[in-house]
């Protein structure tokens, strides 16, 4: 299939009701409103497709970017490429999941997200976050900096409260993605769950709560889901 093809395709797909949501949340045109579950649809075709998912991320159109992260190959993008991809990522269903999950399933995801933690942008910022979570997430313990995911737990710690909006929110994941799956930090990141409190984060108007990072981590632990690894990023 080429992007066209697709984008045709997106269009059959589009329902007027997902698209209102979609946009409440931040997504804007061009976009027809394609629930996931549709763009999974057209997945099955494609499968992983380098190419074909860069076509569909520079169309702009925000169902196409987003199935462009379901589609990318995290074995061919390239750190170029994603920084480009997330530079674009004007919402947060880009910025905060179809990019960072591509990022965090590449073998460059630790260094991309350390670098991207450090921009003055909130999507970008928000992005890298999200990234480092779902690194530690795919990768197994003994292959990960524990010295530094300690020290970024200390930083969300002191900063979470004083950060942007949509960092609040990230940070909040980092420290529960990271209590449940570093089994070596859960205790580090209860600590700093405990001390950060309630995180206040600005939903547009939407009825999406911001998770208690104490109650998600002891949820997983009586859940038997402690130090589980996720197959991917992406779902």
């Amino acid at each position: 299939m080429t992007a066209n093809e697709i984008l045709t395709e997106l269009e059959k797909y589009g329902d007027a009701q997902t698209k209102k949501t979609l946009m409440r949340h931040g997504a804007r045109e061009p976009f027809f409103g394609v629930k996931v579950a549709d763009l999974k649809k057209i997945l099955k075709k494609t499968k992983k497709n380098h190419k074909l998912s860069l076509a569909l991320y520079n169309t702009g159109n925000s169902d196409a970017m987003y199935l462009a992260g379901l589609m990318a190959d995290e074995k061919q993008i390239t750190a170029v490429q994603l920084t480009d991809w997330v530079e674009k990522a004007y919402w947060y269903y880009l910025s905060e999941f179809a990019v960072p999950w591509v990022a965090a399933e590449t073998s460059f995801g630790f260094d991309l997200g350390l670098k991207w933690i450090e921009s003055e942008k909130e999507s970008i910022t928000a992005a890298g976050w999200v990234t480092l979570a779902y690194y530690a997430a795919v990768n197994r313990d003994e292959d990960l900096n524990i010295d530094i995911y300690r020290q970024l737990l200390d930083r969300v710690e002191k900063d979470i409260h004083a950060s942007q909006n949509r960092v609040r929110h990230t940070m909040n994941l980092f420290v529960i993605t990271v209590g449940i799956a570093v089994k070596e930090l859960t205790d580090h990141a209860k600590a700093a769950a405990s001390k950060i409190g309630k995180v206040t984060v600005d939903m547009n108007g939407t009825a999406c709560k911001v998770p208690s990072a104490t109650e998600y981590i002891d949820n997983a632990i009586d859940k038997g889901q402690h130090g589980k690894k996720r197959k991917t990023a992406r779902c």
